[in-house]
């Protein structure tokens, strides 16, 4: 149906009719990006819908020990979100677009099938001396003038993914070494390099686009046919003045452009998005403890000792790779709770490693109050049935 209607537009083009332009942008959007000389185009959809039947029955069959990636899943999941922003891609360069913005990759489940959707809207280079280059990006109008704002040039918008299992070792593997209280390094280490694998895919993809930088990072778990995705989505970019060291293995940030906008202003650049993840078990002798106390009123020591240590232990994890890269500081640092069952618990942490560099300014002394303003939803719909996540909502 999409497809028909953008070819009844086009042919109106040729016709010389005049053509409402339909886009997803916002006023403030539309302000934003005009102070950098683009003007809004149409709003554009790419999908891909595969068989719930065929991906259920894969992802039943395929169980572990002790968890990790499940490869055939994460290869499905990337084929229909590929698909999806492939034609996503076509319909941008059909209507002639330089750019497009605000591209969202959603998992929508409809009855026995799942729709792979990507939803952008495109935007045309009005600068009369600037060289046209054609890119898409997950920023929205408002974050593509910070971004725009702090000298980097966007590329292209990346996505990485890892689909993972808990594993049946969650029950069994998990019992025996909750006997004894801490945490389980086995499966610290798979959790860790699991969650890591989403981020060397997005960085190798940006890397491969020729990006030096994978800006606005959005990092989402969702869970999918009895298993978990773990994806991350931004966009690849290159600034003029970073190293090229950068172009080999290029800077990663989960920071807002708005937030990345005020770090470079101040003179820091970021430079790598770090992850600490811990397992731990309360142990049979500290389950039966709470569990005898919480019949009480009052704190439960037991557990409060056991979080505060996961947490701690998180973050010391993200502080040694942060200094492992030569950052100043960590930003923006969120910490997470998983209950993984069998007694078992993750916490993991996730923030942006920064440092100071020489020659990073941004363009302009201030934002406009449109790049900062917060659009309201206007429309509320409490009886949609479909399911899906948007990765761009905040």
């Amino acid at each position: 149906m999409q497809y028909g209607m953008i070819n009844r537009i086009r042919k109106k083009v040729k016709r010389g009719a005049i053509m409402t332009i339909v886009t997803g942008l916002s006023g403030n959007e539309m302000y934003c990006l005009h102070l950098k000389g683009y003007r809004v185009g149409e709003l554009i959809i790419g999908n891909s819908v595969f068989s719930m039947g065929f991906i259920g029955s894969v992802g039943s069959g395929i169980r572990t020990l002790v968890g990790g990636e499940v490869t055939q899943i994460t290869s499905i999941v990337h084929e229909g979100r590929q698909k999806s922003l492939e034609r996503l891609m076509g319909e941008a360069k059909k209507f002639g677009a330089d750019g497009i913005t605000g591209v969202s990759s959603e998992l929508v489940q409809h009855a026995g099938n799942v729709e792979f959707l990507s939803i952008a809207s495109c935007i045309h280079d009005e600068h009369p001396q600037r060289e046209k280059h054609f890119f898409s990006t997950s920023a929205d109008g408002q974050e593509l003038y910070c971004q725009l704002d702090c000298d980097f040039r966007p590329v292209k918008f990346v996505f990485g993914n890892v689909a993972y299992s808990v594993g049946v070792g969650g029950g069994i593997l998990g019992m025996l070494k909750g006997l004894g209280r801490g945490e389980i390094h086995e499966y610290s280490q798979v959790f860790n390099t699991t969650r890591h694998l989403a981020l060397k895919r997005i960085t190798a993809e940006a890397k491969q686009a020729g990006a030096n930088a994978v800006l606005g990072i959005k990092t989402s778990i969702i869970p999918f046919q009895g298993i978990h995705e773990m994806v991350m989505i931004g966009t690849a970019s290159h600034h003029p003045a970073l190293p090229p060291v950068f172009s080999e293995n290029p800077i990663t940030s989960d920071l807002t452009n708005e937030e990345m906008w005020n770090v470079i202003h101040m003179g820091y650049v970021p430079l790598q998005l770090v992850i600490g993840v811990s397992v731990y078990s309360l142990g049979l002798i500290g389950g039966i403890a709470s569990a005898i106390k919480s019949f009480a009123r009052g704190e439960i020591s037991e557990l409060t000792t056991l979080i505060y240590e996961a947490r701690e232990n998180a973050l010391e994890h993200i502080r040694k790779d942060a200094a492992s890269c030569g950052a100043d500081d960590v930003m923006g640092v969120k910490t997470y709770v998983y209950d993984l069952g069998g007694g078992m618990i993750e916490f993991m942490a996730i923030g942006t490693a920064v440092k100071r560099m020489e020659g990073f300014r941004t363009l302009t002394g201030n934002l406009p109050p449109q790049a900062i303003i917060k659009d309201k939803d206007t429309f509320f719909n409490t009886a949609e049935f479909a399911l899906g996540t948007n990765l761009n909502k905040e």
